[in-house]
């Protein structure tokens, strides 16, 4: 592995000319280029070092730490996450309407439904982790409980429009 460049250490890049290391991770070099202003580099993009800093280096940015911590926590955690509702339904209310015409409508705040839905699926999520946990289970019975999750994902996708982030909806299954 090469070594990483302290902050303040000077560079000459083919394409961007001279510059100063401003800030270091362990993939990126932020460099602030007497030209062209800054730009990211790779660690291991071509570049001719001028004068390398000594300086010890953290080669961790806070954001990666933080990233990091927060997939652990979500990982290990019955903490569940703030999942918010996609805003056009923010508000909004939620009409069970029997067929019979004599008996009365169910009407629910959405939010207090989306809830519902969101700790299901972090119930899903919990047991899915103890099922791969589990050291009494033999690894066939993982696979059946864990196909199972999935397809009770799969039957949840439908609530999917109520999701303002994409990223935390349910997928289950896809076609092969």
């Amino acid at each position: 592995m090469n070594r990483i460049l302290g902050i303040g250490s000077r560079i000459e890049h083919p394409e961007h000319g001279k510059g100063v290391v401003t800030n270091v991770t362990s993939q990126m070099y932020w460099v602030t280029f007497m030209d062209k202003g800054l730009e990211t580099i790779a660690t291991d993009a071509d570049f001719t070092v001028i004068e390398a800093a000594e300086d010890e280096v953290d080669t961790v940015s806070f954001y990666e730490v933080e990233k990091s911590l927060r997939e652990i926590l979500k990982k290990w955690s019955d903490v569940s996450e703030i999942v918010p509702i996609a805003d056009k339904y923010r508000g909004g209310t939620l009409i069970l309407q029997p067929k019979d015409s004599s008996l009365s409508n169910k009407e629910i705040p959405i939010e207090t439904f989306f809830h519902k839905i969101v700790m299901l699926r972090d119930r899903l999520r919990v047991m899915e982790q103890k099922i791969n946990a589990s050291k009494s289970m033999d690894d066939q019975d993982k696979i059946d409980l864990q196909q199972y999750i999935t397809r009770c994902y799969g039957s949840l996708t439908t609530f999917n429009v109520l999701f303002k982030n994409q990223s935390q909806q349910f997928k289950g299954e896809s076609a092969k």
